[in-house]
Order: structure tokens, then sequence, then C-alpha cells
């Protein structure tokens, strides 16, 4: 898979991009990411990609010309828009993109991006949830861990992606490891009793209270 991201700060992703599984899944050549410095784009001597309102207003907006001219040679990508205003990702999405063989990642800036690169350059716009950052990297970074453990051979037991959070509309259960008892906590007397189905029957529960008790919303 190719993942594209679109920024005025490559050298932000160089360190996360080597790093653990992401790293792997590139040296292994099954995950691709290919950085566009939006700065090479940018107009004038001093590559200039902001610029003043209209209408007035506080902050600067990111230019249409130099997105235009970034986007224009990755019009066969799907491409989204990393924005505040955007649709809250989801995993749902996440198995979606995985699915791709090319993904556009635009990273925001600033007070938001000129509306006509949204209209005409753009499959989607999503954010990472009901607060502002300072520019659309950081989500570009967790949509690429998110697309990566997807791949095929990334993740060394494929089933752990398909008992977690979110796989059947609930959080996930607790979970525990050696030593059994910590400075007198114990792990669940049932977790340790070798009785699957009984196991199996505490972790739903656990599931269940764990969904209600935290995000009622996904019970709906």
């Amino acid at each position: 898979m190719r993942i594209n991201v679109v920024t005025i700060f490559p050298e932000y992703f160089s360190s996360p991009l080597e790093t653990s599984l992401v790293g792997k899944a590139r040296a292994a050549g099954t995950l691709e990411v290919v950085l566009h410095d939006l700065r090479e784009h940018g107009k004038g001597a001093h590559r200039q990609v902001d610029d003043a309102p209209f209408g007035g207003g506080a902050g600067m907006v990111m230019m249409v010309e130099p997105l235009a001219d970034a986007l224009d040679p990755l019009d066969e990508t799907h491409r989204v828009l990393l924005t505040p205003g955007g649709r809250p990702l989801d995993q749902d999405t996440l198995d979606r993109w995985a699915t791709l063989n090319d993904l556009t990642l635009v990273c925001g800036r600033y007070e938001g991006v000129d509306e006509r690169v949204a209209e005409h350059f753009i499959d989607e716009e999503v954010s990472l949830g009901d607060y502002v950052l300072l520019g659309g990297e950081v989500g570009a970074l967790a949509i690429i861990e998110g697309v990566t453990r997807l791949l095929t051979g990334v993740v060394g037991n494929p089933l752990s992606t398909e008992t977690e959070s979110f796989r059947d509309g609930l959080l996930e259960e607790p979970q525990y490891t050696r030593p059994s008892e910590f400075r007198g906590w114990a792990v669940p007397d049932v977790l340790r009793s070798g009785d699957h189905e009984k196991v199996a029957e505490w972790r739903e529960a656990q599931r269940l209270g764990r969904t209600r008790e935290r995000r009622p919303d996904l019970l709906e």
C-alpha cells in the first residue's frame, strides 16, 4: 500500500515512520509512505502557502494554488483532508482505507484551507475528535498507524485485530498478565480457572459493562 502525505512539515514524520511495526512494514515493502513538501509548490521567493482570509478575521488560510499543484498529480488516489470540521475518524473508516492501494492525506494548518480545495480536490474530510490541534500531522500519523496494522502480515497474530475495541460495537474487556497478584491486587479468579466458557462469559460481561459506563453512545 502507498500512502502520500501532503504537509508543510515533512520532517515531522521522520522518526515515527522508522519506528515499530510501521518501520518494519516499510522495510518489508508492505507499506510505502511518500512525503510531499507543500512548500515546493509555494508562491514567490518565500514559497508562500498561506494568505489572509477574504472577509477579514484572525489567522491565515492555506492557499488553493499550492494545494492544487500538489494534488493534481495525485488525482488517482483517495484524497483525505485532516481538518477539525471533518467527520470523526472511526475503525470502520480505517478498515475501508486499508483495502486501498493508494491513499493521500492532506494536513491542514493555520485557520484551515481554502474551501475550493475541499470542494474540488478532496474525497473525504476527517477529524481525530472534537478538539483543535496545530495541524493535521498528528492525525496523519494516527491514520498511518491505524491502517498499517490492518495490512496483511504486519501484526503477528491477525486475530488480535479482530478481537479488540469497536469490532463488535463494544469496548475491549480488561486485560491482565503475570504476576497473578501484585501489591495485594489479584487477577480475577475466572481468568485463572481454565474454564474457557466462563472466561468468555466474563469477557462479554466486562465489554458490555465498560461500554455502558464509558461509551453509552456505542450501545445506541
